[in-house]
Order: C-alpha cells, then structure tokens, then sequence
C-alpha cells in the first residue's frame, strides 16, 4: 500500500510541469512594460512579478521551445580594449619602423640625389 502511494506521488512529480501558458498569459501586461519595472506618473513601479518567477517563466517558456520576446535588446559589445595604450602604441611603432627599414635604401637614394640636385642648382645660381 505504502508502495503504490510512493509510486503514484513520484508520477505525479514527474508528470508535474509548471504552468507556463497560464502564467505567461496571466503577467503578459506586466511582462511587456520592462524587465525590471517602468515609471508611471513620474513614479518607479517595481514589475508585479518578481525577478526569480520571472526567470523560471521565462526558461520553462524557452524550453518549451517557444519564443520569449520580452527581453530588453542587447547592446553592442564594448570595443574598448584592455591593457596600457603605452604598449599598444609601442607595438604599432615597432611594426611600423620595420616597413620603413625596407624602404630605407630607396629613400637615402632620393635624398642623396635631391641634395645633389640642389648643390648644382646654388653652383649654377654662383656661376
């Protein structure tokens, strides 16, 4: 006897489901005006469910594979990167200095010939 009540209370466990569709019908109103609450009449007014059966709504309404359009959208992630600019700047300059190092001979060449140039241009302005 004690066996087969056992067995019918576990059943009724298992088969138990929290009732979302009631629920979810029942805080719709509440549900929509903001996750955390909503000034009304210039006063903050906390939402009539609270945040924990909110959660459990909100994951047995996901489970059951519907959708939960009530959260609040995502904003963009932070771009902000971590770390002393210091280091960063010091890295871009390093980079930077090693293209310039492979130009080098081609600009000592410019300079040389400019610096020519301009030695017989001041001899021609003598002459």
């Amino acid at each position: 006897m004690a066996g087969k009540a056992a067995q019918s209370v576990a059943k009724a466990i298992g088969e138990y489901q929290y009732p979302w569709k009631e629920k979810l019908v029942k805080y719709k109103d509440e549900l929509s005006k903001g996750v955390w609450g909503y000034w009304e009449l210039g006063a903050w007014k906390p939402l009539g469910i609270s945040a924990r059966r909110r959660a459990r709504l909100r994951n047995e309404v996901l489970l059951a594979g519907q959708d939960w359009p009530y959260d609040p959208a995502r904003k963009e992630m932070r771009t902000k990167r971590k770390g002393h600019k210091v280091d960063r700047i010091a890295a871009e300059k390093r980079a930077n200095t090693a293209e310039l190092m492979k130009k080098m001979p081609d600009m000592l060449l410019d300079y040389k010939k400019r610096r020519w140039a301009k030695k017989m241009k001041e001899e021609d302005a003598k002459a």
